[in-house]
């Protein structure tokens, strides 16, 4: 049982590791007269719009959408660099 539990706080103290290297990573996207930034926790750090933009919603909607893209491909390669986690299949038997 203490065998599991100390697994189990391994993991926690792995995925603030890598919450935290994420946090590092930057991605931005831009389309059309907008630019958005986030880091690897997936959170928007900056928007920039244009002064009177026809397709803004469009234009907003579909920026956001490849940020968030890119930000999910710079997560899978922060994992891979940073290996599998041990110990996890045993915690999910």
């Amino acid at each position: 049982m203490f065998n599991k539990l100390k697994q189990i706080k391994d993991l926690k103290n792995q995925a603030k590791v890598m919450q935290d290297a994420l946090a590092t990573e930057m991605v931005s996207a831009q389309k059309g007269n907008i630019s958005i930034t986030m880091n690897g926790n997936m959170e928007v750090l900056t928007i920039k719009l244009p002064a009177g933009s026809e397709n803004l919603e469009n234009d907003l909607k579909h920026c956001i959408n490849d940020a968030v893209k890119k930000t999910q491909m710079a997560m899978a390669k922060k994992m891979q660099e940073m290996g599998n986690m041990p110990g996890l299949s045993d915690l999910l038997k």
